[in-house]
C-alpha cells in the first residue's frame, strides 16, 4: 500500500478526562498525523457513559467514533478469543493503533502497538493495579500485533529483550515538543498570583506515584534547606496525586495540582530548574519539554533520560542518592545569570527544537505501512 492514503483508527479513551502523558502522546501525535496527505486518522472510543465526549475531545481534522459498548464486555471478550475484531466494529479502517500498551484483536484491520514503558516488568512493586494487569495484555497485544511502536530505542531494546521471539518489527518513534514550549516564557506577577506560585522555585512535573521516586527528591531537598536556609527556592511538586505511600509533609515543599498545558507551560518556563528523580521511565517527557522552555533540567541516570537529554541536562545523579541530589541541587543556588544564562537558555531550546511531533507522525506512519502491507 505505498503511496496510498491509509485509514486509521487511533484509541482515543487517553483523551477522554485530564490529559496526562499518554493523553498528550495521543493528542499531539494525531494533530501531526492531520498535517499529513498520507493518513486519514479517526479516534476511536469504546466506552458506553464517556463516548459523548470523545467529538469535544478530539484535535480538529480527526474524526471521532464512539462506540457505544461496556468496555468491560468487551474487554473480556477479548481475554479470551479474537472476537468480535476491530474491523467488525469499526469498519473501513487499513490500520488500528492501541496508543495506550493494549491492542484488541483487529480482524481484517493490520494492528500497531505503543508500549510507553515496561515499569510492570521490571519494577512491579510500584505501579498500580491497572499496570500490573500489563503482564498479560501486553504479550497477547503482541501476538496480535504486525508492528510495535516505541518512545525511545531504550524502551524499544528492553521490548525486544523481555518478550524474545513474540515480538513483531519494533518501530521507534521519538516523542515531540509543541511549539507552545519553545515560546513559553516564565510567568508575570500576575500569573504568579493566579497560578498560586512562589517566586522562586525548584520544580517536579508527573503523577505522584513510587516510580517517580518522589522520596529522594523530598529527602535531598530536606538536606540542602538544612544547610543553606532561607536562601532556597521553595519545591513545587506540580500534577496529579497517585498511588503509594503519602509524601511526608516537609519545610518548603508545595503541591500543586494538574494544571492545563498553556498553565504547566509557563509553571516551567519560571522553575529554577525542573527534577526528574524517577527510578524508570520509557521517554520522559517533562525533561525535554522543560529544555524547550530554556529551564535547567537535573535527572536520574537511568537510560532513557540519558538518551532524551543527551548532554543538555545540569547533572545526572544515580537513581535514589540522595547526597548526591542535594549537590545537584545546590548546584542550581548558583547558575549563572545574565548573558551566560541566556545563552545556557538558547542552548536548551535549540536541542529540544529537534525533538518533534512531525518527526513522531513520520516513524509512526512507518509502522502503520508495516502493518497495512
Amino acid at each position: 500500500m505505498a503511496g496510498s492514503i491509509l485509514r486509521v483508527g487511533l484509541d482515543g479513551t487517553p483523551l477522554l478526562g485530564r490529559r496526562t502523558g499518554v493523553g498528550r502522546y495521543t493528542e499531539n501525535l494525531m494533530n501531526a498525523l492531520v498535517r499529513r496527505d498520507d493518513v486519514r486518522a479517526s479516534a476511536v472510543a469504546f466506552t458506553l457513559r464517556g463516548g459523548g465526549g470523545l467529538p469535544d475531545a478530539v484535535p480538529a481534522g480527526v474524526t471521532a467514533r464512539a462506540i457505544r459498548l461496556p468496555a468491560r464486555v468487551l474487554n473480556a471478550a477479548w481475554s479470551r478469543s479474537e472476537f468480535p475484531p476491530i474491523s467488525l466494529l469499526t469498519r473501513g479502517l487499513d490500520v488500528y493503533h492501541g496508543t495506550n500498551f493494549v491492542l484488541p484483536p483487529t480482524g481484517r484491520a493490520g494492528g500497531v502497538m505503543m508500549i510507553h514503558d515496561i515499569a510492570y516488568l521490571t519494577m512491579p512493586d510500584v505501579v498500580d493495579d491497572a499496570s500490573q494487569a500489563l503482564r498479560t495484555l501486553v504479550p497477547r497485544g503482541l501476538r496480535r500485533a504486525a508492528a510495535v511502536v516505541t518512545p525511545s530505542q531504550t524502551t524499544a531494546d528492553r521490548v525486544r529483550e523481555a518478550y524474545g521471539s513474540i515480538v513483531p518489527e519494533v518501530v521507534v518513534t521519538p516523542l515531540g515538543v509543541d511549539p507552545l514550549w519553545l515560546a513559553a516564557v516564565p510567568p508575570s506577577t500576575a500569573d504568579r498570583a493566579r497560578l498560586g506560585l512562589p517566586a522562586d522555585y525548584l520544580l517536579f512535573v508527573g503523577t505522584r506515584e513510587p516510580r517517580k521516586d518522589l522520596a529522594t527528591l523530598v529527602a535531598a531537598y530536606g538536606r540542602l534547606r538544612a544547610s543553606s536556609g532561607s536562601s532556597v527556592p521553595e519545591l513545587l511538586l506540580v500534577g496529579p496525586p497517585g498511588w503509594g505511600p503519602d509524601l511526608e509533609q516537609a519545610p518548603g515543599v508545595r503541591l500543586h495540582d494538574y494544571a492545563p498545558i498553556e498553565d504547566l507551560a509557563q509553571i516551567v518556563a519560571g522553575a529554577r530548574a525542573l527534577v526528574m528523580p524517577s527510578r524508570d521511565e520509557g521517554f520522559g517527557l517533562p525533561a525535554l519539554e522543560a529544555l524547550a522552555t530554556g529551564t535547567a533540567v537535573i535527572v536520574s541516570d537511568i537510560p532513557a533520560l540519558r538518551e532524551v537529554t543527551g548532554d543538555q541536562a545540569v547533572a545526572v545523579f544515580p537513581v535514589g542518592d540522595v547526597e548526591a541530589l542535594t549537590e545537584a541541587l545546590r548546584g542550581t543556588l548558583t547558575a549563572p545569570t545574565g548573558p551566560d544564562g541566556d545563552a545556557d537558555r538558547a542552548r536548551r531550546r535549540s536541542y529540544a527544537a529537534g525533538w518533534t511531533w512531525d518527526r513522531c507522525a513520520e516513524r509512526t506512519v512507518r509502522a502503520y505501512r508495516i502493518a497495512a502491507g
